[in-house]
């Protein structure tokens, strides 16, 4: 190619991003407009319902070249930045800076969120229910490891609601001061990171002692004191404490993907494409739970997930938290949940909200 033609089409980019930028104070406009509307209603700036019906509709007449996840990427900055516009968006997630739920929490609310990290998932939780933050994110189960009792131990009394989910794929990577395993003699990260590359652990540094810590993050600023560590973590954790990349990829399995939920105050209207988390408490007697579950085989309601939980006071006593596909407001749901609550000792609804895609 010549280098008049690479000019013309530079010249056409030039053109179509004056258009872009225009179109897009235009939106901007229009956000605020719509801003002043919610305010007046008291209603708020995030609406997880109204959003997903954007990302569904961009997919719709995406004609490409542009990938879905790069659309849905760009215009989630864009939906930060017209929230921001709106009113300041502050969001609570365990912490620090460069854990994984942080990074669940920047996919979902864009760049324009202002972030604050807490040290425990009870510390995000207060800081919602204090309204000290506007939204909390905090992860609640590991598709290798399982459930994340810290969370579902506050679902039970929290008065906020389940707003949003985020599915996120899990890349360990050892991070360190040092450039090579020679000499490691403690590796430091979350429970659950360790569990979930044990494998690599136990081929690659048998000798090694493991320290449990808080996050993938704090165990990233942990070895910035200790010159014989490695945490298990981010490359953008690495990135942020200026640590070393000594391998990458590490988890035993490829399909480790990790469940947040988006905690706040309101609720979403049906979408079409929701699901809906509940609480339940049954009778201790013979059959109990399987009376209590009949309601969703009769209405044909799928059920995706059901947890025991042990009642610390009662022992031998669960409760059971259960997810279902669709929305409480949706008749056959409606009718489910009134004959759940005739077989039931305790219901209570954690949130309906659209369901979060997988493949993030």
């Amino acid at each position: 190619m010549t280098r008049e033609p690479l000019k013309e089409l530079r010249d056409k980019l030039k053109n179509r991003d004056k258009k872009i930028v225009k179109l897009l104070n235009e939106r901007a406009r229009i956000s605020l407009e719509i801003g002043k509307i919610k305010k007046s209603q008291s209603l708020n700036v995030y609406d997880p319902s109204q959003e997903n019906k954007v990302y569904h509709y961009l997919n719709e007449i995406n004609e490409g070249p542009l990938p879905e996840g790069s659309l849905n990427e760009i215009f989630t900055e864009i939906l930060s930045a017209s929230k921001a516009l709106q009113a300041p968006v502050s969001v609570a997630y365990l912490g620090p800076e460069a854990s994984f739920t942080h990074a669940a929490a920047g996919s979902h609310f864009g760049k324009s969120a202002s972030f604050s990290p807490q040290s425990t998932i009870f510390d995000v939780f207060d800081q919602v229910e204090k309204r000290r933050a506007n939204w909390g994110v905090v992860p609640v189960e590991n598709s290798l490891e399982g459930t994340v009792k810290l969370t579902l131990d506050r679902l039970i009394s929290t008065p906020l609601n389940i707003l949003a989910e985020v599915f996120l794929l899990i890349n360990h990577s050892l991070v360190s001061t040092r450039n090579r395993l020679d000499g490691l003699k403690r590796i430091y990260s979350h429970p659950q990171a360790l569990a979930q590359c044990q494998e690599w652990l136990r081929k690659n540094l048998p000798d090694c002692s493991l320290h449990e810590m808080e996050s993938t993050a704090k165990a990233a600023q942990e070895v910035l004191e200790d010159d014989e560590g490695a945490a298990i973590g981010s490359n953008n954790a690495a990135s942020i404490y200026g640590l070393n990349i000594i391998s990458e990829g590490i988890e035993d399995h490829p399909s480790n993907v990790t469940r947040f939920l988006v905690i706040g105050r309101g609720e979403n209207k049906p979408t079409g494409r929701d699901k809906t988390s509940i609480l339940i408490g049954t009778r201790h007697m013979p059959g109990a739970l399987y009376n209590s579950l009949k309601p969703f085989a009769r209405k044909e309601i799928n059920l995706v997930k059901i947890e025991s939980y042990p009642i610390k006071e009662r022992m031998w006593e669960y409760l059971f938290f259960v997810d279902f596909n669709g929305h409480k407001e949706e008749e056959k749901i409606k009718e489910c949940l009134e004959e759940l609550q005739n077989q039931s000792t305790f219901v209570k609804i954690l949130g309906s909200y659209p369901m979060g895609d997988t493949k993030s």
